[in-house]
């Protein structure tokens, strides 16, 4: 099975040459994690392919990620960081492809999102994906852009949880998540589903959440990813727990949500169109 992460951070270390901005702290507090580490990572887990995703501790530098899909076209592709408090950054959006970008991975805050015309106008125009860190509450918002620009390809990272809870309380949110899938172009990262539990593997407890997010989006529009560098388990279970632990997925659903569904959103060829 293809096997792609939709989301994985490296990143360098902070030096002097290379600072990062102030009080700034990645995952695990590791100094740096590399694509070298990342692909002995990616093989023992049975991963074919991530999608990078610069960290925001890092800055808006996408020199890094750009470099290891230059080198590694076949195993990374780049979703890569915009400023989105700078409207003159629209003249930017149109280039990212050519930069070696499959599209953009925003940091937006619920009242940034009203605001971004120049963005979701730019990235449409562009067929620029989107992939967006911005919680379920303000689904209301991101259905109202989805339909003033429905050529516009959005993905909402992370099922839309509420930061920093766990379990239920991570997913009170979810009904308005639901409500989003009525947009034919809104899709849903089902990624990180380990850090959002309290419970051992397999999570048990959540597997009602991925399977509200099935019902309603279906395998077409939903993303797996680890956000590895933060996951409480090991990159195997990571996987398994959506490929071996829940029986109700089709073998042509786990296809789909495990690798195929990401790359013909991005535009990634599979292996077998060469």
């Amino acid at each position: 099975m293809l096997v792609v992460d939709a989301q994985v951070h490296i990143w360098p270390a902070n030096t002097p040459e290379q600072p990062w901005p102030p009080l700034r702290k990645s995952h695990k507090n590791r100094p740096s994690f590399s694509k070298d580490e990342l692909l002995r990572e990616m093989d023992a887990a049975g991963v074919t392919r991530a999608v990078l995703v610069p960290p925001s501790w890092q800055g808006d530098s996408n020199d890094l990620v750009l470099e290891a899909a230059r080198l590694h076209p076949d195993r990374f592709a780049v979703m890569g960081r915009l400023a989105v408090d700078r409207p003159e950054n629209a003249v930017v959006v149109p280039t990212v492809k050519q930069a070696g970008m499959a599209g953009l991975r925003l940091t937006v805050s619920s009242g940034q999102l009203a605001g971004l015309d120049w963005l979701w106008s730019a990235a449409e125009r562009a067929d620029v994906p989107l992939m967006i860190n911005a919680r379920a509450s303000v689904m209301s918002t991101v259905k109202a852009i989805a339909g003033k620009y429905p050529g516009l390809k959005l993905a909402i990272d992370h099922f839309g949880v509420e930061g920093g809870k766990k379990d239920d309380a991570a997913f009170a949110f979810m009904p308005q998540l639901l409500e989003g899938a009525a947009c034919p172009n809104i899709s849903v990262k089902v990624s990180a589903l380990p850090c959002c539990s309290t419970e051992n593997y397999p999570y048990r407890g959540l597997h009602k959440y991925v399977k509200q997010v099935y019902d309603a989006y279906g395998p077409e529009r939903m993303f797996w990813g680890s956000d590895l560098s933060r996951l409480p388990c090991t990159y195997r279970q990571a996987v398994t727990v959506f490929t071996e632990e829940m029986p109700w997925l089709t073998t042509a659903d786990k296809e789909l949500i495990m690798g195929k569904a990401v790359c013909r959103w991005m535009g990634w060829k599979l292996p077998s169109e060469g």
